[in-house]
């Protein structure tokens, strides 16, 4: 069962996570998300576990419990849904009515 936590501290670390839900059960993968820019933590990861009973449980016991300063928003992970990219998701230059590139 994957698990999405929030709210977290700027600080926290992937290891930090790992120790934290294995206080509950046996903890699979353990992904910080991280700006891709500045290669800081974002605030949110995601925590896999294996056994859905363990999981169940991890976030019942941690979901509003304060870390690093920080009360925890756990909640079972969904997939992620796909959106539309705006004006046809192109990167490509701007071009002029005239065809050439500014």
């Amino acid at each position: 069962m994957k698990l999405y936590v929030g709210n977290l501290s700027f600080e926290t670390t992937e290891n930090d996570l790992q120790d934290l839900f294995e206080q509950h059960g046996q903890v699979s993968e353990v992904s910080l998300m991280m700006d891709r820019m500045t290669g800081k933590s974002r605030g949110f990861a995601f925590v896999t576990m294996n056994d859905k009973a363990q999981a169940e449980a991890a976030m019942a016991a941690l979901n509003g419990k304060e870390h690093a300063g920080r009360a925890l928003n756990i909640n079972e992970a969904h997939p992620r849904e796909e959106r539309p990219r705006p004006y046809g998701g192109g990167g490509g230059a701007k071009r002029s009515f005239s065809g050439f590139r500014r």
